[in-house]
């Protein structure tokens, strides 16, 4: 707080810890906030004084002064592959900036408020310290602070580096222990950092309410714009909000924050870093007129591609290159401040969007399910996602269930593939060396009763199969065209169930559970329930000659500071010959 004096609107009712201790309770904490400041700046005139004792003195000594400042949570961004922003995820709302990236006005706004001689002092202001401890034992209806601006920094520092309730308790707790705390890490502090590095500090770790941690996020927040643009008026309203930030939040309580806001003009015009004259102008002017208030969404919600946002977000997050355990990963997700550049391609999303959409809209009447997942050959890049429904967990037309993966991120049971599976009844047949030529009898329906199990040996039940199309005697591109149930049986039958099951596992295709697929005869026919991106993929590796890249969605992470993280390089592997 500035050494000007001024009543704070929102301050009636407020409680005042200080005067429930009585004068002399009072009276002893300034004696012992005096005299263990007194202890660390000039000692032996404390102690010729009797300002505190000896032991008072070794006490403080004693209390560390080295505070790590660790990384602060700061926002993720998810972006498509041309950089446009997907998403947004945070545990706080927050943008670091250099001090160079904040208005002048609004270093001077929030200094002129905080903490008038900032510039003056070793981090803590001993007269401004106790004239609040005095003031708010004996006066009623308001309170005064007395915290520096490194002060504050020191406690929103603790808090933010409390890793269990206990340390967040005593982060916050109103005690004189804490304050000599405060006091003791605020001058280690400045005899560490310069002014600007801890105003630049502070500006990026308070709250300024309505979500917004920072300067950079209040700025944004509230006046949709970066620090850097902030005029007076702005910078003086978010030098208001720092005491109490939802009591002097302007879009919930405009009346109080432009009275706090005006509060603060004056305090800058008292210390020389505006006139009175533009003071009293920016004050005349109404503050729901200077608000653009611009929520920043947290997740994929809003996103434009939500179902693939969310599949990016699981695939992180069940990765052990970003973490060796679930735990470190959200959190390097939701705290670390990266930047995700993902293989979604806009255009084609909109052209895959468009086209579930046309095909079964989001609110047909019979409900049934569209999706369609775009995977790229030769890298596995997911370039497209969606499916005929829009993202929500009520009404009709929404789900949070993505329809295009497994179950493990995020799916359903999967769906059934149908004829898409005689692909790989095809490459296990041309592997063995049966010609695309040769003739096969596929009538219209027929039994089949020497299917054995591939794994134990033992004989299956007979099956009827019926052809939806042409039967009668047809070669491979005959039956393909046709798409001839009874051909690729025969073929299954002759060249075994197994090897068809694994080529297509080796491609990626699994049950949408999880589980391996089941080796049938009726496996050609697509009867088993799987993902449409394992099956995308699967079609990927034939578009690539026989060479599987697994599906994946990041191509590049970069850290807070710019700094590359390792991400996964295409895994890709030939799975059937050129030839095949």
């Amino acid at each position: 707080m500035s050494e000007s004096h001024w009543r704070d609107p929102a301050a009636a009712g407020r409680p005042r810890p200080l005067a429930a201790l009585g004068r002399l309770g009072a009276f002893l904490v300034v004696t012992l906030v005096a005299g263990a400041v007194a202890a660390a700046m000039v000692l032996p005139v404390a102690a010729a004084t009797g300002l505190l004792t000896r032991g008072a003195i070794d006490s403080f000594e004693s209390l560390p002064s080295q505070l790590d400042a660790p990384d602060l949570p700061e926002r993720s961004v998810i972006l498509a592959a041309d950089g446009s922003v997907l998403a947004t995820i945070y545990y706080q709302n927050r943008v670091e900036v250099p001090l160079t990236a904040v208005a002048p006005v609004m270093r001077q706004a929030i200094v002129a408020v905080e903490d008038a001689r900032f510039l003056d002092h070793p981090g803590i202001d001993l007269r401004g310290t106790m004239r609040a401890i005095v003031a708010n034992s004996t006066q009623t209806g308001s309170t005064q602070g007395g915290s520096t601006i490194t002060q504050q920094y020191v406690k929103n520092l603790l808090i933010a580096s409390a890793t269990n309730e206990e340390e967040l308790e005593a982060a916050r707790a109103r005690t004189p222990s804490r304050k000599l705390r405060e006091i003791r890490y605020a001058l280690a502090l400045e005899r560490r950092y310069s002014k600007e590095e801890i105003l630049e500090r502070y500006l990026n770790i308070v709250y300024f309410g309505a979500g917004a941690y920072g300067v950079e996020a209040a700025a944004r927040r509230y006046f949709a714009k970066p620090a850097a643009e902030l005029d007076l008026v702005e910078s003086a309203t978010l030098a208001g909000i720092v005491q109490q930030p939802t009591a002097f939040d302007p879009t919930r309580n405009p009346e109080l924050a432009e009275t706090r806001r005006n509060l603060v003009l004056g305090e800058m015009a008292e210390a020389g870093f505006i006139t009175a004259v533009q003071a009293s102008a920016a004050a005349r002017i109404a503050i729901e007129d200077t608000l653009d208030p611009s929520l920043q969404p947290n997740g994929c919600t809003s996103s434009y591609a939500p179902y693939f946002c969310d599949f990016v977000i699981r695939m992180i997050k069940a990765d052990q290159a970003f973490g060796e355990t679930l735990v470190e990963r959200e959190a390097l997700l939701r705290r670390g401040g990266l930047t995700i550049r993902t293989t979604l391609d806009p255009d084609v999303q909109d052209a895959a969007m468009k086209s579930v959409a046309s095909y079964i809209p989001v609110k047909d009447p019979s409900q049934r399910a569209a999706a369609i997942t775009l995977v790229e050959p030769g890298t596995g890049n997911i370039i497209a996602m969606a499916q005929n429904r829009e993202w929500g967990l009520k009404g009709r037309g929404k789900t949070t269930y993505n329809y295009n993966v497994d179950q493990a991120f995020g799916g359903t049971i999967g769906m059934q593939a149908g004829s898409t599976f005689k692909v790989f009844t095809l490459a296990a047949a041309l592997e063995q060396g049966f010609s695309p030529a040769e003739g096969v009898d596929a009538p219209n329906p027929k039994t089949f009763e020497n299917f054995v199990n591939c794994t134990d040996g033992t004989p299956f039940e007979p099956v009827t199969v019926r052809n939806s199309g042409s039967a009668g005697f047809l070669n491979m591109f005959q039956a393909t065209a046709f798409s001839t149930n009874t051909y690729f049986v025969t073929l299954a039958e002759r060249f075994g169930l197994c090897r068809q099951a694994e080529i297509a596992e080796d491609m990626g295709v699994r049950l949408a559970t999880g589980d391996p697929l089941l080796r049938v005869p009726t496996f050609s026919l697509g009867t088993m329930e799987v993902s449409p991106l394992s099956m995308a993929g699967a079609y990927a590796a034939f578009a690539n000659h026989g060479v599987f890249c697994a599906p994946r969605v990041v191509l590049e992470i970069t850290d807070r500071y710019g700094n590359k993280v390792d991400v996964p390089d295409p895994r890709c592997r030939e799975v059937v010959s050129r030839g095949v």
